[in-house]
């Protein structure tokens, strides 16, 4: 028999561009004008922000006393009860929506034509519906048919109604995720369909789901800003009142504001990232 030698040619020296399914790796050419646009979109960002930063000069947005009046202790205690206020009905309707959607999920996939009818039909009807009216109209019909309730629990109600279908959702499609077998072997081995659900599907399932579950309960904290509109005293409608009560700081309290949710939504979706990875290692 002859014998046939593999040649393994040795790998290219020197750097190799990476590929994509998507597109072709880019050659010299089309990294130097790449390069060039990078160039040219830079240097036009930052003439933007030296002429933008010049005009605030100009109408004095950049007075120290202004600035000093919005970060004085009093009124960052004001604005930092307002962001609690935030934290506090946010984390209402996250628990009450988590509950919720979990039950919603289940009675979607339930064999009870009658229970994943209802559940359908909640979850399409809110899904669909505005958020902003959610909140709105329990502030507009309590007061008037029922008991008026405190500002917090309209933001709750809204938040809760329409997060609660996106849970669902998000619950269904980690079940439905699961490979066939899993729920094969639960009943090979005579669990009934509540006990796979409840003693092998769910608490793998859930744990793919964690990521996209903390995902919208960031998404669910920027929402509860909503409050503004039915008189709920967060940080943003704080920061409009120390506009009001101070027209020249009206600015400066805005952008205090925006970043006082920025930090405090980058900071929860760093942490979603960390248990993501921490997650994923373990699955």
């Amino acid at each position: 028999m002859t014998e046939i030698e593999l040649v393994v040619a040795p790998p290219r020296q020197g750097r190799v561009a990476k590929s994509s399914v998507l597109y072709d790796a880019l050659g010299p050419r089309g990294r130097r004008r790449v390069l060039i646009l990078t160039i040219i979109a830079t240097a036009v960002i930052v003439g933007f922000l030296i002429w933008f930063i010049a005009r605030l000069g100009q109408f004095g947005h950049l007075q120290s006393a202004r600035w000093s009046y919005v970060f004085s202790p009093t009124i960052m205690q004001y604005l930092g009860e307002g962001l609690l206020n935030n934290l506090k009905a946010a984390g209402i309707a996250g628990v009450l929506t988590l509950v919720i959607g979990l039950f919603l999920a289940l009675g979607r996939l339930s064999t009870n034509k009658v229970l994943s009818a209802v559940s359908v039909g909640w979850i399409e009807f809110f899904r669909g519906f505005p958020l902003l009216l959610l909140i709105v109209f329990p502030y507009l019909l309590f007061p008037t048919y029922f008991q008026p309730l405190p500002a917090m629990w309209y933001v709750v109600i809204g938040l809760t109604l329409y997060n609660s279908a996106v849970m669902a959702e998000i619950y269904r499609a980690g079940i439905l995720s699961l490979a066939r077998g899993q729920r094969e072997a639960a009943y090979a081995v005579g669990l009934t369909h509540g006990q796979a659900m409840r003693l092998v599907v769910l608490p793998q399932a859930i744990r793919r789901m964690i990521p996209l579950l903390l995902t919208q309960m960031v998404i669910l904290f920027k929402d509860s800003t909503l409050g503004y509109f039915v008189t709920y005293q967060e940080a943003l409608r704080r920061g409009e009142l120390v506009g009001a009560y101070e027209p020249r700081v009206y600015f400066q309290a805005a952008i205090v504001t925006a970043i006082t949710f920025f930090l405090v939504s980058f900071a929860m979706s760093r942490a979603v990232a960390l248990i993501e990875r921490r997650t994923a290692g373990k699955r």
